[in-house]
C-alpha cells in the first residue's frame, strides 16, 4: 500500500490530550495523513490549567527531528510550543534545511493564560522562526506579543496582518477567534486576502483549536493544496470539531478531533 503524506509536528506534548503533540496527531490521521512527532517540552495539564511545563534538551530535539526526516521524510512541517529561546533557535536551523511547507503556530499562551513561551524567547521567533513559515498562524494575544498591536475589531486584523508579515512568513492567518460576532479569520500574503468567517458556537469545549487549525493547514498543505485551500479546509475542519467539542474534567473540554470519522 502507498504511504499517506506525512506531517511533522514539533510542539509540547499535553498530558490532558487536548492541544499540543496529542491534538496534533489526531488532526492528522482524521484528515488522511501519517502525523510523526518531535516533544520539545512536557506539560503537566488538564482541562483546568497548566500545572508545569519542562522544555527537552536541544539535543533531544535535534535528534528526534533528524532521525524522522532522514528516514521517513516530510511533506509538511507544523512547529508550536518551543519553550525557550535556544529551543526556538534549534528548530529553525531544523526546519531551515527542510524541503517542505512550514506551519508557524507561535504558541505564547495556553488557552486558560498560562505562559508557554519565555520572553527571551520572543526575539527568536520574530527573527528565526517567522522567516521561515510558509504560513505563520498567530491568535490576537500572540500578535500583541509578537508585534505590539492589540486588535480590537475586525478592521484591525489588516494591520496585525502587515506587523506579523513584516518578519517574513509567505502567508499570515491572523485569527480573530477573541473578538466579539462571528468567528473571523484573514488570510493574507500582503497582495491576496481571503477573509474566513464561521458562525460563533455556543460551546466553551475549545481547548486545543489553535494547534488543531495549525496541524490541519499543515495536513492539507502536504497533500499538495495551495495556502487558499489549505486553510479553507482547515477552517471547515476546526468548526465542525468545535461544534462537537465536549466536557472533560471540571474545566474548559477539548474540541472532538475524530468528528468526521462518526459522521
Amino acid at each position: 500500500m502507498t504511504a499517506p503524506p506525512r506531517v511533522l509536528t514539533v510542539a509540547g506534548s499535553d498530558s490532558g490530550g487536548g492541544a499540543g503533540i496529542q491534538a496534533d496527531l489526531k488532526t492528522m490521521l482524521a484528515l488522511g495523513t501519517h502525523g510523526m512527532s518531535v516533544i520539545t517540552a512536557v506539560t503537566a495539564q488538564n482541562s483546568l490549567g497548566v500545572r508545569g511545563a519542562w522544555p527537552l534538551p536541544v539535543e533531544a530535539v535535534r535528534a528526534q527531528y533528524r532521525s524522522v526526516v532522514d528516514d521517513i521524510g516530510v511533506q509538511a512541517v507544523k512547529t508550536g510550543m518551543l519553550a525557550s529561546a535556544e529551543l526556538v533557535e534549534a528548530v529553525a536551523d531544523l526546519v531551515g534545511g527542510t524541503e517542505a511547507p512550514v506551519v508557524v503556530d507561535p504558541v505564547g499562551v495556553s488557552k486558560h493564560g498560562d505562559s508557554l513561551l519565555a520572553a527571551s524567547a520572543l526575539d527568536s521567533v520574530r527573527t528565526r522562526l517567522l522567516p521561515l513559515a510558509t504560513v505563520a498562524t498567530p491568535n490576537l494575544d500572540e500578535v500583541a506579543q509578537l508585534t505590539g498591536v492589540r486588535v480590537e475589531s475586525e478592521e484591525q486584523l489588516r494591520e496585525a496582518a502587515a506587523a506579523v508579515l513584516a518578519y517574513g512568513p509567505q502567508w499570515a492567518l491572523i485569527k480573530g477567534g477573541h473578538l466579539s460576532g462571528d468567528a473571523v479569520d484573514l488570510l493574507t500574503d500582503g497582495t491576496e486576502e481571503h477573509w474566513l468567517r464561521a458562525p460563533r458556537l455556543d460551546n466553551r469545549h475549545t481547548h486545543g483549536t489553535g494547534c488543531t487549525l495549525a496541524s490541519a493547514i499543515a495536513a492539507e498543505l502536504a497533500k499538495g493544496r495551495p495556502v487558499p485551500e489549505a486553510v479553507t479546509a482547515a477552517k471547515e475542519y476546526v468548526t465542525g470539531a468545535i461544534a462537537a467539542g465536549f466536557a472533560l474534567g471540571g474545566g474548559i473540554g477539548p474540541v472532538d478531533h475524530g468528528w468526521r470519522l462518526r459522521g
